[in-house]
C-alpha cells in the first residue's frame, strides 16, 4: 500500500537520522545552518524544548484569567439587562458562528493550537470588554466633574469616534501581542496574526452584540427594532471588529516573520493606527450619513470594498504560506525524509484533498490529518531555522516533528 503521490516509499528512511534537515542548497539556507543540521540524534535523545512546560502553565493561567474577565463581563450584562441577556446571547451566537467559520477557513492551512485560540476568544469577550467599560466609566466621571453632559453630541462623538476606537483596539490588540510574546514559537507569520486578531475580534463582537441586542429587548423595543439592530450588526457587519483588529494582527504577524519580540511590540503600536482609523470611520459613519439609506450607501461604497480588500490580502498570504510549505518540504524530500512526489500531497490544496480522500477510503483519515498537520508545522519550523529566529528551539521542534512524521508515515503505510 502506498500513499498518494508516493510511488516509491522504500526510498524513505525508516526513522530520523539527523537532528535536522540535510543540506538544502545555498539558495535556501546558509552554509553554517546546513552544517548544524548534520548532528546525529536519535528521537529518544531529543531534549525537551525549553519553555514547553512554561507554555502549558502560561496557557492555563492565561485562559483562567481571561475566563474570569469574561465572567465579569457576563455579570455586568446580567445586572444591566436581566433576562434579556439570554435571548440576546442566542441572537449573538448567529454572527459569531459565521465569523468563526470564516476564521476556520483562514486558519485551515496550518491550524493554530486550540488553547491559544481559546485564550484569544476569551480575551476579546472578557478582558477587552472589561477594559473598554472601565475606561468608559472613568471618562464619564471626568466629564461629569467638568460639568460636561456625557449625553451631549460632543461627548457622544468623542466617545464613539475617538475614545472607543483607541481603547478597544488597544485592548484587543494587546491580546494578540501577548500570544506573540508568550508563545513566540507558535507565531510564524501574517496569517497567524490575522487568525489570532480575528478570534479576539470575534469574542469582543459577541459580547458587544449581546449588549446591543439586550438593550433593545430590555427597553421594550419592538420586534422590528430588534430585527433592525440584528440586521445592522449581525448580518451587515459581523466581521467589523475582525477587520479592525486584523490590522494589528497583520502588523505583528509581519514582524514575527522578520524580527524578534522588540519588532513585535513596535508592530503592535504601528498596527493600532490603521485599526483605530478603520474603527473610527465605522463609528463615525452615523454622523455624516443621513438615515438608514445613507448608512447603507456608505456601507456599499466604503465598507464592502475594505472588507473585500482584506479578504484578498488573506488569500494572497495563504498562497504564500502554501508556497513556503512546498519549498521547505522539498528540502526534506531532497534529504530523504519524504518521497519527492509526496510534497505535492502535503503542500497543495488539491494534493491534500486527494490524500485525505485516499486515507478515508482506507480507514486512516485521522492519521493522514496528523501527518499533514505535522508536515506543515515541520515546514514552519524549518522556516524559523532558515530565518534564524529562535534557531535552537526551532531545531528541537524540527527533530520532534521528524520523529512524529516517521511514526505517522509508518501507520499510513501499514508497516
Amino acid at each position: 500500500m502506498t500513499l498518494p503521490g508516493s510511488p516509491n516509499p522504500s526510498r524513505r528512511p525508516d526513522g530520523p537520522r539527523t537532528a535536522g534537515s540535510t543540506a538544502a542548497g545555498p539558495q535556501t539556507a546558509p552554509a553554517e545552518l546546513q552544517a548544524a543540521t548534520r548532528l546525529s540524534a536519535h528521537p529518544g535523545f531529543v531534549p525537551l524544548a525549553p519553555r514547553r512546560a512554561g507554555l502549558v502553565v502560561a496557557a492555563v493561567l492565561g485562559i483562567a484569567l481571561a475566563a474570569l474577565a469574561a465572567l465579569v463581563a457576563a455579570a455586568y450584562l446580567l445586572l444591566s439587562l436581566g433576562a434579556a441577556t439570554f435571548v440576546a446571547a442566542i441572537l449573538a451566537l448567529i454572527p459569531l458562528t459565521i465569523v468563526l467559520l470564516g476564521i476556520r477557513w483562514v486558519d485551515r492551512w496550518e491550524p493554530e493550537p486550540l488553547p491559544a485560540r481559546i485564550f484569544a476568544g476569551l480575551w476579546g469577550a472578557g478582558v477587552a470588554v472589561v477594559v473598554a467599560l472601565a475606561v468608559g466609566a472613568q471618562v464619564d466621571r471626568v466629564l461629569a466633574a467638568g460639568n460636561v453632559d456625557p449625553g451631549s453630541v460632543g461627548a457622544q462623538f468623542f466617545g464613539s469616534v475617538v475614545q472607543a476606537p483607541i481603547v478597544e483596539e488597544g485592548a484587543k490588540g494587546l491580546g494578540v501581542l501577548l500570544v506573540f510574546l508568550v508563545a513566540r514559537r507558535l507565531f510564524d507569520g501574517p496569517v497567524d496574526g490575522v487568525v489570532y486578531a480575528a478570534t479576539v475580534g470575534a469574542g469582543f463582537a459577541f459580547t458587544e452584540n449581546v449588549l446591543y441586542f439586550g438593550r433593545d429587548i430590555a427597553e421594550g423595543g419592538s420586534a422590528g427594532s430588534v430585527a433592525l439592530t440584528f440586521f445592522l450588526r449581525g448580518v451587515l457587519s459581523p466581521f467589523a471588529h475582525v477587520m479592525f483588529t486584523s490590522m494589528t494582527g497583520l502588523a505583528i504577524g509581519i514582524a514575527a516573520s522578520r524580527g524578534g519580540r522588540g519588532a513585535g511590540v513596535l508592530a503592535y503600536f504601528l498596527g493600532l493606527i490603521p485599526a483605530s482609523l478603520l474603527h473610527a470611520l465605522w463609528n463615525g459613519s452615523s454622523y455624516f450619513t443621513n438615515g438608514l439609506a445613507g448608512y447603507l450607501g456608505f456601507y456599499a461604497i466604503v465598507q464592502i470594498p475594505l472588507f473585500i480588500g482584506l479578504v484578498l490580502i488573506v488569500v494572497y498570504l495563504r498562497r504564500q504560506e502554501a508556497r513556503q510549505t512546498a519549498t521547505r518540504l522539498s528540502e526534506y524530500a531532497a534529504a530523504g525524509w519524504f518521497n519527492p512526489a509526496e510534497v505535492v500531497s502535503l503542500a497543495t490544496p488539491a494534493g491534500r484533498r486527494q490524500a485525505r480522500a485516499w486515507a478515508s477510503r482506507h480507514g486512516r483519515g485521522p492519521a493522514m490529518r496528523a501527518y499533514i498537520r505535522d508536515a506543515t508545522r515541520l515546514a514552519a519550523a524549518r522556516q524559523r531555522i532558515v530565518a534564524d529566529r529562535n534557531r535552537s528551539g526551532a531545531q528541537q521542534d524540527e527533530a520532534r516533528l521528524l520523529a512524529s512524521i516517521t511514526a505517522e508515515r509508518r501507520a499510513l503505510l501499514g508497516v
